[in-house]
């Protein structure tokens, strides 16, 4: 009984984390799957229901160190309304490639219609939050 409490315990706690992970970190075959696959599709269609937004960094940019808390604390905000992934460039080479990245940080805007738009470069808030609503969501502000 007690070996059955503590691997109930653990569960919780593994679907409780991945509930509060507010950015998601994507691999290719992640993107592949949820977003685009590139390998068999010629004609962009996102698979999502939701848009969201990739941010392409690497662990050593410090552009990409000052968009990190940015971006968390627009996958709060935005929380039931958009997705929020994070992409390592080093370790996702394949996808970093697909794209073009050459110079991060570089974010990729996905609506759930129409194409994408990838913009490079560190944005303020504010800006990243007109995006987000008027790109994204369809806001008018």
């Amino acid at each position: 009984m007690r070996k059955t409490g503590i691997i109930i315990l653990l569960g919780i706690f593994s679907v409780l984390s991945v509930w509060a992970e507010d950015v998601v970190y994507l691999t290719t075959e992640q993107f592949k799957a949820r977003i685009f696959d590139y390998r068999h599709n010629k004609e962009w269609q996102y698979a999502g229901d939701k848009p969201c937004v990739i941010d392409f960094y690497t662990t050593w940019c410090g552009p990409c160190k000052r968009l990190a808390p940015i971006m968390e604390e627009m996958s709060q905000k935005y929380c039931d309304q958009v997705i929020f992934y994070k992409a390592d460039t080093e370790r996702e080479r394949e996808l970093a490639y697909v794209f073009g990245i050459n110079s991060i940080p570089q974010v990729l805007y996905i609506p759930t219609e129409g194409k994408p738009m990838l913009l490079k470069g560190l944005y303020p808030k504010e800006e990243i939050e007109k995006i987000i609503d008027e790109f994204l969501l369809k806001k008018e502000r």
